[in-house]
């Protein structure tokens, strides 16, 4: 499958639904990629089963707070750059690239480094969703090292870490984000075919394009679009609903220690009654009503404008929006005992304990 200009938008609007806030701006990924299509480049998607079990690919992201992103944009040239440093590291060439989560800018910068050195794209990532902090994929739960994690930025500066511990390599690397002005390009978490394989949340890519299909055609139809979404969800076997609907009434948003943190406070309007909380650090990770947990990580919470259905990035929350939050349940793979210490409540030092979202509805 090619990404182009036929099926663009229906990519950034589902992968904008599957980060869950965050990932960094759409926009600004799909203006990267608009220009790259135009200048003749090609994105070609890579299935994981057509992948060679010896296969070596690479993850290729920016880190850094979505807020800083929107001012200082994510550099196409500075990744390849850490995606050739990774390769002088490890002695070999890269045959792909991929994702390393599903997410506003950071499920676009992979296509960029494909289309500009002619790699295909693994239909895959680590995370189902969009997360923070590197440590946070199934590649950690499965216990492999990501390292060597490579930074650059658009001074040409490059740093290279390698540690025994994930968990450190997030420490690490961000403070490095934070000396490179608060974003940085990275590559990390080397693969084989057969490793994505059996520890990758898989075509998750060609899911954005799909999620983004059905909204485009439940419009056009004049549809319910909201009922078409959540409809999607539930044929593939996923538990789906509406969480609330309501207008934002309070929000503190800060940028510190590389994250955008903060929370969101709506007051229900329509049917639904009472106030729903969303805290979040780049992502949404709780949603509470009225002191209530009703989803929570790494089950994905979604706020959508009520009115164009198109789906919110924490960084463009603004006071008085009237929204639809919704909820949708993650793949098993994301649900282990120890997916959950890694990206589940713990991971984010919730004073909650994790419950499925199929459970919290019941």
């Amino acid at each position: 499958m090619d990404i182009g200009l036929h099926n663009l938008e229906d990519f950034i609007r589902g992968t904008t639904i599957l980060g869950t806030g965050g990932g960094g701006d759409p926009y600004v990924g799909k203006l990267m990629l608009l220009e790259a299509l135009k200048q003749g480049h090609k994105i070609r998607l890579i299935d994981p089963d057509d992948l060679p079990n010896d296969a070596r690919v690479i993850n290729v992201l920016s880190m850094g707070a979505p807020t800083v992103i929107n001012e200082k944009l994510p550099s196409g040239p500075a990744t390849i750059a850490a995606v050739r440093a990774a390769e002088r590291e490890l002695g070999y060439k890269f045959d792909a690239v991929m994702p390393i989560e599903a997410g506003g800018v950071n499920s676009t910068v992979p296509l960029l480094v494909g289309a500009l050195m002619d790699l295909p794209v693994v239909d895959a990532d680590g995370m189902g969703r969009a997360y923070p902090e590197v440590q946070m994929t199934t590649y950690n739960v499965a216990g492999k090292s990501g390292n060597p994690h490579v930074l650059a930025d658009d001074k040409k500066s490059i740093v290279v870490t390698n540690t025994d511990d994930n968990h450190e390599a997030e420490w690490l690397c961000r403070a490095v984000c934070v000396r490179m002005g608060g974003i940085a390009q990275m590559a990390c978490h080397p693969l084989t075919g057969r490793e994505i394989k059996d520890h990758a949340v898989l075509r998750t890519v060609s899911l954005s394009i799909e999620i983004g299909s059905t909204i485009r055609k439940a419009r056009s139809a004049n549809q319910d679009v909201f009922a078409a979404l959540l409809d999607f969800f539930r044929a593939r076997g996923r538990h789906a609903r509406q969480l609330f609907e309501g207008k934002i009434v309070d929000l503190l948003r800060e940028t510190r220690e590389g994250f955008s943190i903060g929370r969101v406070v709506l007051q229900g309007i329509g049917d639904s009654k009472g106030e729903l909380k969303i805290v979040f650090q780049n992502e949404f990770l709780l949603a509470e009503h009225d002191g209530r947990p009703v989803a929570m990580v790494p089950d994905l919470i979604t706020v959508l404008d009520q009115e164009t259905v198109e789906p919110i990035t924490t960084e463009h929350l603004r006071f008085g929006q009237r929204v639809r939050v919704v909820g949708v349940g993650v793949p098993e793979i994301m649900r282990s005992e120890r997916a959950l210490q890694i990206f589940g409540p713990p991971g984010f030092r919730l004073d909650v304990a994790y419950r499925r979202i199929e459970e919290l509805a019941a």
